[in-house]
């Protein structure tokens, strides 16, 4: 079974985004279902700083990317936004659409990479963004609702790392 979500985000939002958007036209994101850390942290990078009217479809693990040929494939093996050596698509991300000049976005880049890799241990961060991670997945009924719920996390990540650079 495909599943299709259009997530809407709050627009009451308390952060200040660079006014430099990469906004590309309306888009849908494919990748595999039973999110976790990089396919959260790749859907919120998208709708923040790329894509502002995402539609984010989640396929069953065992497909095929190179059968999708309905929207952008990311985090499935092979594909350009996906994980290369030690990393993760979310790196990809940053690569891509050239965001790697924003601090904050450099900063979670390594926190989400370390806990996507399995390389997390003595990173406090990385360690905890794994943890709710997982916990979003136990108690959300699918991706869907991993997303709405699990975005705050990355806003609240971000909000917190462009503070400290005040």
């Amino acid at each position: 079974m495909i599943c299709y979500c259009t997530i809407v985000l709050n627009q009451k939002s308390l952060l200040k985004r660079p006014s430099k958007r990469k906004a590309v036209n309306f888009m849908k994101w494919v990748t595999r279902e039973k999110v976790k850390v990089d396919r959260v942290a790749c859907p919120w990078l998208i709708k923040n700083f790329i894509d502002p009217n995402a539609e984010f479809i989640f396929v069953p693990r065992d497909t095929d990317p190179r059968t999708i040929d309905y929207g952008t494939v990311y985090d499935m093996k092979g594909v350009e936004l996906g994980h290369h050596g030690d990393e993760c698509s979310f790196d990809a991300f940053i690569k891509k659409y050239n965001l790697s000049g924003d601090p904050t976005l450099a900063k979670m880049q390594r926190i989400v990479r370390l806990a996507d890799t399995e390389n997390n241990e003595g990173n406090a961060m990385a360690e905890a963004l794994e943890v709710l991670a997982t916990g979003f997945s136990l108690i959300c009924k699918d991706d869907h609702e991993v997303l709405e719920k699990e975005f705050a996390v990355y806003d609240a990540m971000y909000a917190y790392y462009t503070n400290q650079q005040l």
